[in-house]
């Protein structure tokens, strides 16, 4: 049994533009609101639970609810999914809260590419996170990778191989568009 707990704000690091319309402040769930989703869902039995939506980790006070959710010993794995980001000075803290695995987004390993899928050089940070993280000791850690004909689809073997170099796990996702005329 999985339960995944998202913000539901949309995918930022990827989708960012000036028209972009966030949902209010209220309609966001708060910590304890979502502590109280999650505690309802363990009581009825499950086990895993993966924080995404948007950048979860630039969430203000985050780790008060990882700490939370970690001390249950009913969960036997809580993880996270992120752009790496904030992974550089968070992953020691996200580790001791409780969080077991992380799954982090990573399109490419150039720098100019990584640029212009995420609107933002922070390729360096990223890779950063990412090591910052293995050295935490997560039980897993596994990048996502979204690959497109014709952007990024010549660098999979590259991707791969530092996956591997560093035992880390890689999914490649195929990107879905959505046709749909309103």
């Amino acid at each position: 049994r999985d339960c995944l707990l998202s913000r539901g704000l949309g995918d930022v690091y990827k989708r960012q533009s000036e028209d972009m319309v966030f949902a209010p402040r209220s309609q966001i769930l708060s910590l304890e609101e979502l502590y109280n989703v999650a505690d309802a869902f363990i009581g009825l039995g499950v086990k895993r639970i993966r924080i995404t939506g948007g950048e979860p980790l630039v969430r203000k006070n985050l780790l008060s609810l990882l700490r939370r959710l970690g001390e249950r010993p009913e969960l036997e794995d809580l993880s996270i999914t992120t752009n790496g980001s904030q992974l550089a000075h968070m992953a020691s803290d996200l580790r001791a809260a409780g969080v077991t695995r992380l799954n982090v987004s990573l399109d490419s390993l150039q720098r100019e590419r990584f640029a212009a899928f995420t609107r933002r050089d922070m390729l360096d940070q990223i890779l950063a996170g990412i090591d910052a993280a293995a050295a935490a000791g997560f039980k897993r850690i596994k990048l996502n990778s979204v690959v497109q004909t014709g952007r990024n689809d010549d660098e999979v073997l590259g991707l791969v191989e530092y996956a591997m170099a560093r035992g880390l796990d890689i999914s490649f996702i195929e990107e879905m568009l959505s046709l749909i005329h309103i």
